[in-house]
């Protein structure tokens, strides 16, 4: 497991939920950057994408322990 899912893995379920929002608001500036071309890694979109997907399965996973 990488080192980025134990440290979000460690975080209360409010917390995790405002990263979330965070990082949806890093991913909009970072494709409006694209868009004006001025962002000159595009593989930063991707990356963030993933920590989104990342984020949204320990919510899941969360949701599922509290419910099951």
């Amino acid at each position: 497991m990488n080192r980025e899912v134990e440290e979000l893995r460690a975080l209360p379920d409010p917390e995790l939920r405002q990263r979330l929002e965070d990082t949806h608001k890093e991913l909009f500036l970072l494709r409006f950057r694209a868009a004006t071309r001025q962002l000159a890694n595009t593989a930063e979109i991707g990356k963030v994408r993933k920590r989104i997907a990342r984020i949204n399965t320990l919510l899941h996973e969360l949701e599922q322990e509290n419910n099951g």
